[in-house]
């Protein structure tokens, strides 16, 4: 459970100010012929500077992630600045790097050191999981765009770290859902380890079963490996009727010995493939069938969004974590016009408010938008491309979509539910 943040009680003295001007008011309006009630009109506010700081992947194994990562941040930060509401964003970028280096921890100091008040980043656990304790001893807010591990949600955090996409449990409970309801009664699992170890091969052989399935094998292998086939051995040679490959980046060393025991590709399910054209890496209909689970909205739907996307960096193929990205930027930034403070606990003081998660504010999908609700004095509720978010006090998205998507013989992904 996370620390709460301080409250601060409305003292006698200001109780007292209060009631004595409120006498005074009703004297004076029974000395009137006509009371005029003035309409509120918010003070000027002075203008707030916000340096943010992004921690994605330029290097190590997530590297592939970073562009869209970056677009989505870079987005936010220009559409923010031109909203001209008051409050300007600065920006700098540094490497994440992976868990097997110390990249990230070197990144963070760079990124402390230079005045940032919030961090967007890391995408991989581990190295969140390194650099936590310095983000948060140094009062700067984190705002992960793809951390998983459900150990985030218990973490003694002083409140500063949140996470725009879901545990990993939920998506594992999702494709053990899906996987059962698709008929299977039999599952093996080949998972990563470390990958949201336990948590999310866990989630999902419990919901498989829940379900009335069984799993007959689970399977681990390192992220380190360049060949899988021991493994797959020791999964077919269980006999399941289909299979949960839960892995970011192996996926592809997988499914060849896969297809050889004799799996077709709608008897494959997966957790951390990217839901783009995956043509290059697999041969030609291994896939055609095969499920996949991504966290958010259906980008393919929200092509105004990803146009948006292409403008800043045209190149992008895949937009994973892009949508995430935005939004964790957007949240950073109208939780600081929230406050009124750009200070990284005045921003995680307001970071559930903003979201959703309590106040009851104004449904809002823009930053404009948004920025205009607080403006005038009023909560705002933000959903952005990545879904609702609604923070619970954990920091956790807990009303985030988790998406299905089954591959084509075209190469593409389509979205199922």
């Amino acid at each position: 459970m996370k620390n709460t943040m301080p409250t601060f009680p409305i003292t006698r003295t200001r109780v007292a100010a209060v009631g004595l001007v409120t006498a005074i008011a009703v004297m004076l309006a029974g000395c009137t012929e006509a009371s005029v009630v003035p309409t509120a009109t918010p003070l000027p506010r002075p203008d707030l500077s916000l340096s943010i700081g992004a921690l994605l992947p330029q290097t190590g194994s997530l590297a592939a992630f970073g562009p869209s990562a970056q677009a989505g941040f870079d987005l936010a930060v220009q559409e923010i600045n031109d909203a001209d509401v008051g409050l300007t964003v600065t920006a700098t970028s540094q490497d994440a790097g992976d868990a097997t280096t110390d990249v990230g921890i070197t990144s963070v100091t760079t990124l402390i050191d230079s005045g940032v008040s919030a961090i967007v980043g890391a995408i991989s656990d581990g190295v969140s999981k390194k650099v936590i304790d310095q983000i948060v001893n140094a009062g700067v807010v984190q705002v992960s765009p793809g951390n998983i591990s459900p150990d985030f949600s218990r973490y003694a955090d002083d409140n500063l770290y949140w996470r725009t996409a879901p545990s990993c449990a939920r998506e594992g409970s999702a494709l053990g859902e899906q996987i059962a309801e698709s008929g299977v009664q039999t599952l093996g699992i080949l998972y990563q380890s470390g990958y949201c170890e336990p948590g999310l091969p866990e989630a999902l052989a419990d919901a498989f079963e829940r379900a009335g399935g069984t799993v007959v094998s689970s399977v681990a292998f390192d992220a380190a490996s360049t060949t899988l086939q021991t493994q797959v051995d020791e999964v077919a040679a269980s006999s399941p009727a289909a299979v949960a490959v839960v892995t970011p980046t192996l996926a592809k060393l997988a499914v060849p010995g896969l297809t050889g025991a004799g799996f077709t590709g709608d008897e494959l399910y997966f957790v951390g493939l990217p839901t783009s054209d995956q043509s290059v890496d697999f041969a030609a209909g291994s896939l055609t069938g095969a499920t996949a689970t991504r966290p958010g909205l259906d980008l393919s739907a929200l092509t105004d969004f990803t146009d948006r996307l292409l403008g800043i960096n045209p190149a992008l193929t895949d937009f994973s974590y892009a949508a995430e990205s935005y939004d964790a930027v957007m949240l950073v930034a109208l939780a600081a016009l929230a406050a009124d403070d750009t200070s990284g606990v005045a921003i995680a003081s307001m970071l559930q408010e903003v979201s959703g998660g309590v106040g009851g504010g104004e449904k809002a999908t823009t930053f404009g938008q948004a920025a205009r609700f607080i403006l005038e004095g009023n909560a705002v509720d933000y959903d952005g491309p990545s879904g609702p978010i609604t923070f619970d006090e954990n920091g956790d998205p807990a009303d985030a979509v988790i998406g299905l998507y089954t591959y084509g013989a075209d190469n593409i992904f389509t979205r199922i539910n």
